[in-house]
């Protein structure tokens, strides 16, 4: 009976204890990084062609080992003319979903962003932008699902009797806000390739992150690192490279890789169909083929990491399952950026 009392408080301990470490290394992310650009950085916020951006990625991890993580991304973009020159705003909101662990551990996020972009070019898209993101964020657990060695008499496990814990609320408000600044152009025979470098400062603020409340458990800052280019191979077929770059206290990440894409039907500027397919690797974590299939204005890709990492022999090399899915269009209005803004094109 002590024996399986230590086991039931090592597990309460390793669950609350993954909330503040978590909070204290790594932040929830994706593999298909490239379609959550908000939490990449809030400078990435306009940075396609068109008026209006939405997008939405669904990840469920690690479920071959445990209830483990079920995590959902929703963000949406718009962009509006400024002045009589080519710069612009964008105006955008990212929505994070997480909910992790036997006692549902569950975090909310609610970021309204801002991102000014400015020409450095009359000639061909070349702009500098610099862009906020910050709100809310909620966290809670479910106390029902809590069992600590409280609960064990001599008669045995009592899910009546008092757990022991001492924290008062099983949920908790937080802000959060990060500063992101990017420079993106074209380039090649008739500017049709493009690339992007940018770079993120997340949690500027440190939020408060315990259920204790504890004011010393708190996010570290995180600084994000990004590049990518984007070129044709002919008039049908194209590479997307992209990588990210991660540091949060003493913990680092870094995730890159390539698509290929070939376009079907008669007119490549105007095709029916993109298909695009390709891999990325997660250092010394996992491997990530990604199958993506576009037909204007919406794309829709799949991945799923293979574990390669320590877990790689528990979880018998399974991993994370992603679905994202996105919307790029133009609005029919008066100086659409179609005809006001040097669209980039990444």
């Amino acid at each position: 009976m002590r024996t399986r009392q230590r086991m039931m408080r090592c597990f309460l301990g390793g669950i609350l204890m993954c909330a503040s470490w978590t909070a204290l290394s790594q932040d929830i992310h994706f593999s298909q990084f490239f379609e959550a650009p908000l939490l990449r950085n809030p400078s990435l916020a306009g940075i396609f062609e068109g008026d209006i951006r939405v997008q939405g990625v669904y990840r469920d991890q690690w479920n071959s080992v445990t209830n483990a993580y079920r995590t959902g991304s929703f963000n949406a973009e718009y962009k509006m003319p400024i002045g009589r020159g080519d710069d612009f705003m964008t105006a955008g909101l990212q929505v994070l979903y997480d909910r992790a662990g036997t006692v549902a551990l569950t975090t909310t996020h609610l970021l309204p962003a801002l991102n000014y972009h400015k020409s450095l070019s009359n000639e061909k898209t070349m702009y500098l932008s610099l862009g906020f993101m910050g709100g809310m964020v909620r966290k809670s657990l479910d106390m029902s699902k809590i069992t600590t060695d409280e609960q064990y008499n001599g008669g045995g496990f009592n899910p009546t009797l008092p757990n022991g814990e001492t924290f008062n609320s099983p949920n908790f408000t937080t802000w959060d806000a990060s500063v992101g600044m990017s420079f993106n152009t074209t380039f090649g025979t008739d500017q049709r390739n493009s690339m992007f470098l940018g770079a993120a400062y997340h949690h500027l603020n440190r939020p408060k992150n315990s259920f204790y409340k504890n004011p010393n458990i708190e996010l570290q800052p995180k600084y994000l690192f990004s590049a990518g280019v984007k070129f044709d191979i002919d008039e049908y077929s194209y590479f997307t490279i992209q990588a990210d770059h991660t540091i949060q206290g003493s913990f680092n990440e870094t995730v890159g890789g390539a698509l290929y894409s070939y376009k079907l039907g008669d007119e490549p500027d105007y095709p029916l169909y993109t298909l695009s397919l390709g891999g990325f690797l997660r250092w010394k974590d996992a491997l990530i083929p990604v199958l993506k299939i576009q037909k204007n204005p919406l794309s829709l890709a799949i991945s799923y990491d293979v574990n390669v990492s320590q877990l790689k022999t528990a979880s018998q090399g399974r991993g994370g399952f992603e679905l994202s899915l996105s919307y790029i269009g133009f609005l029919d209005r008066h100086n659409s950026s179609r005809d006001k803004v040097l669209c980039p094109r990444f």
